[in-house]
This record gives structure tokens, C-alpha cells and sequence, in this order.
């Protein structure tokens, strides 16, 4: 049944989920009338809410840019081929391989959210070339939905922007309640039977979405062309260039120029760690992949060979996130976010709260693709009705944290990055994923209506 229901809304899929970026236009213009039907603001008040949002992301899509490069570029480096080669010749079938690319992007996904994407994308292309490699038919699709897992499940993770922040003293909502210890919310009853859930379910499913005849399957080489090249360039390892005499030759060659520099960048890695404890965000992430990848490269010019490979796929993130930032700014300066929010606080009561919750934040995330952005906005209005009903504020905030993770199966936003990887396009992996989102989205709602937090 389930591997039917996947194969059912991959078809679907295929033949309407358009190019991400038509579906960030699309949402654009759906957001634009939205405003104007639910809030007192007028289109051209919406289009300079747009204009106001459009930038607010250059930050963080420079971000994404780094985290995909870093991440390609220690992933090409000798040592890193050869660990996710280990695990890439584990599984022995299609079904297994899904499970374990989704059980690795997990895992990642509960340490940090970008790890999990960058960990999952890597793992989903290896593993199918091992599979094109060894003649094992692997569905490359499948395998980079799996890869998308980790977004599913980061909100509920170390990571997790809104149980994070309540937890931090001085937060915007501190004091309207208080400070909420990660005890009460990522380490609660809740948290951990959803954890345990998804750590052991979600690759199962995973796998039982695997098309059963081979011949259903797209292998690596029906993607990406040119997959025997990887292959025999990863065979190859880190060639030599030719040898030169000239000054400028010896220094792009230099181990000791790269031994230096990524010296350098770990000793500050081990200090922020010494001093912060084990707090990861982006720009730690992308540090220590960058200085990493410099030492493990041992060349610079290496590196910087690796580095040019790995911004091909940076292009869908270039182009898509300012539109993103120009909806969420709709959302925000109109109001809109806010009115959404109510209409589900309008229907709730103390045993549905939590439930109309998540599925308010699940809404809300397809037009704002940001944990912490969406709690910034959101958060306020979720914490007032919480206290009117009288509702545990923890479970309040977790509500958001699920709503808002389990919809980027839906939001080919989080998605760039990994497509950017595995050269797959949104409509290739987005039936499966809905598939996983509808299957699971009762488990959450079930979890919610009868667990403490």
C-alpha cells in the first residue's frame, strides 16, 4: 500500500510540480492576494511589503551557497570519499539503500539542520553511484528524498530554532513566560517518543517506498550523464597537475601554505567548541567544512578546483531565496501571519490547541520556509492563546517546531541545496516526500493529542 501511495504521488509529481522557482513565483502571487482579501492593506501596500522583505535573506543565502561548496568540497577530498564509500556499500538492495541514506540524513538532521541537508545530499549521490558502480538498480530519486529527511525532523533537534530560543535567557518573549529549559521541550516525553519515532520509522517507509520492479527505477546514469566520469574521477583520487617552475605553480602545489591555513582555522574550531560547548549553527558548520576541506585537499589548488566543481549547484539558491524573503515580508509587515494564525486559535480548544497549532504552522511554513523567522512572528500570537487556554506552553512550542519541519517535505525551499548535489530535479523527489508527509503527519497529531510535554 505504501510503495503504491508513493508511486502514486510521484507520478502526480512529475507531471505537476512545476521548477521551484515557478513555484516560489506562484506563492508570490498568492501571498500578494491573500493580503490584500485578509488584511486593510491595499496591492500596492503589498508590493512594497515585498520590496521591503525582498534582501532580508542575502545573509543567509550566502550561507546556503557556503554550506553547499564546503560541504561538496570535503566530501570530494580522499578521506571523506573513502568513509561515505564505507557506508555507501552497505546497503544490497534499492529499499535498503533508502533506508540508510534517510537514517544518515536523520541522524545529521537531529545534530544540525544544515548538516543533515549537506550529509544527506552527499550520501544520496554516493550511495547511487556505488549502486550504478556495482550494477545494483537503485531508485536515484528515492534516494534523494531519503536525503531530504533531515529537514523533517531539525525543528525537534539540537538545532531547533524556537525550543532554542525560548530556553535562552533574554529572548523577545521572555517576559510574557519566562525562560523554557530544553528540558521541558526538546528533552521532553514528547520529544523523545517523536524522535524515537522518526529515528526508526521514517527509513522503513523509506524503503517500503521503493518501486519493486527494477525497471520503474531512474539509476544515477539516467540523471547525471556523465556518472561513469565521477566514478573514474574518484578512482583517480587527487591527480598532480603538471609539474611547473614557475613561482606561482610551486605555491598553488604547497602543502605547507594549506597545512597552515587549516591549522589555523581548527584551532579556532576547538576554541569556539571549548568555550561555546557543542552550540552548532551555520557559521561554525561552514567554517569547520572550509578549513577541513583545505587540510584534507593537503593543495590549494585542489581545493580550489573542488570549490569551482561545487558551485554549479548554487544557482536555484542565487535566484530563489529573495523571493522567499519578498513573501515572508508580505507576511509580516501586512499581518497576514498573524490573521492566519488566528483563524485556527478561533476554532481551538484546550484538547485541539496544540493540533490546530501544528497544523497552522505547517500552513504558515509554505510561505514562510524559517524556523526562526516563523517563530518571531508566529511565536507571539501562539503563546498568548496557549495561556488563554490554558495549554502547556512547551507542548505549545513544539506544536510549532513540528508543523513547521514536517511541511519542508512540501516546500521545495530546504530543497535547493540537495538538488544543487545530486543534479535531481524538485519533481523527482517531491512525490515521495508528500507521501512520507501525509503518512506521518498522524503520527504527529496523535503524539500531540495524547503525550505530555
Amino acid at each position: 500500500m505504501i510503495r503504491k501511495l508513493g508511486e502514486i504521488f510521484s507520478r502526480w509529481a512529475e507531471r505537476y510540480i512545476p521548477d521551484p522557482f515557478i513555484f516560489a513565483i506562484l506563492l508570490t502571487f498568492l501571498t500578494w492576494l491573500l493580503g490584500i482579501l485578509f488584511t486593510d492593506n491595499g496591492p500596492f501596500d503589498m508590493i512594497l511589503h515585498w520590496h521591503k522583505g525582498f534582501w532580508n535573506l542575502l545573509q543567509f543565502s550566502m550561507q546556503m551557497c557556503l554550506i553547499l561548496v564546503t560541504g561538496y568540497a570535503l566530501a570530494t577530498t580522499q578521506v571523506m570519499r573513502a568513509l561515505i564509500d564505507k557506508l555507501a556499500d552497505i546497503p544490497k538492495s534499492a529499499g535498503g539503500a533508502a533506508a540508510l541514506v534517510a537514517l544518515v540524513a536523520i541522524i545529521g538532521g537531529y545534530i544540525n539542520w544544515g548538516l543533515g541537508l549537506i550529509v544527506g545530499a552527499l550520501m544520496a549521490r554516493q550511495v547511487a553511484l556505488r549502486g550504478f558502480e556495482k550494477k545494483v538498480p537503485m531508485h536515484y530519486p528515492l534516494l534523494g528524498a531519503a536525503g531530504y529527511a533531515g529537514l523533517a525532523v531539525w525543528h525537534g533537534g539540537f538545532s531547533g530554532s524556537a525550543p532554542l530560543l525560548v530556553a535562552t535567557k533574554g529572548h523577545f518573549l521572555e517576559a510574557e513566560i519566562g525562560i523554557l529549559p530544553v528540558t521541558a521541550t526538546l528533552f521532553s516525553t514528547l520529544n523523545i517518543a517523536v524522535a524515537v519515532f522518526l529515528i526508526l520509522v521514517l527509513p522503513y517507509i523509506f524503503k517500503l517506498l521503493c518501486p519493486s520492479d527494477p525497471a520503474r527505477m531512474v539509476t544515477i546514469d539516467q540523471v547525471l550523464p556523465n556518472a561513469r566520469e565521477i566514478i573514474a574521477e574518484q578512482e583517480m583520487g587527487e591527480m598532480e597537475l603538471r609539474h611547473q617552475d614557475t613561482l606561482a605553480a610551486k605555491l598553488e602545489r604547497s602543502v605547507a601554505i594549506s597545512m597552515v591555513i587549516g591549522l589555523g582555522g581548527m584551532i579556532a574550531v576547538v576554541w569556539y567548541f571549548a568555550t561555546n560547548g557543542f552550540k552548532l549553527n551555520l557559521d561554525i558548520v561552514n567554517f569547520t567544512f572550509l578549513f577541513l576541506g583545505i587540510l584534507l585537499h593537503k593543495r590549494p589548488v585542489h581545493y580550489v578546483r573542488a570549490v569551482a566543481d561545487g558551485t554549479r549547484g548554487c544557482a536555484g539558491i542565487i535566484l530563489q531565496f529573495p523571493f522567499y524573503s519578498g513573501i515572508m515580508g508580505m507576511m509580516k509587515f501586512s499581518g497576514l501571519i498573524v490573521v492566519m494564525a488566528n483563524w485556527f486559535i478561533a476554532i481551538s480548544n484546550q484538547a485541539t490547541y496544540p493540533l490546530l497549532t501544528f497544523v497552522s504552522a505547517a500552513l504558515v511554513n509554505l510561505f514562510v520556509p524559517s524556523g526562526g523567522g516563523q517563530w518571531a512572528v508566529q511565536g507571539p500570537v501562539i503563546v498568548k492563546a496557549a495561556q488563554a487556554l490554558d495549554v502547556s506552553l512547551p507542548k505549545a512550542v513544539m506544536a510549532l517546531a513540528y508543523g513547521d519541519q514536517w511541511t519542508n517535505l512540501l516546500q521545495p525551499f530546504w530543497a535547493l541545496a540537495l538538488l544543487g548535489i545530486t543534479g535531481l530535479k524538485a519533481r523527482q523527489i517531491m512525490g515521495y516526500c508528500i507521501a512520507v508527509m501525509l503518512i506521518g503527519a498522524l503520527f504527529f497529531l496523535l503524539a500531540l493529542l495524547l503525550l505530555p510535554a
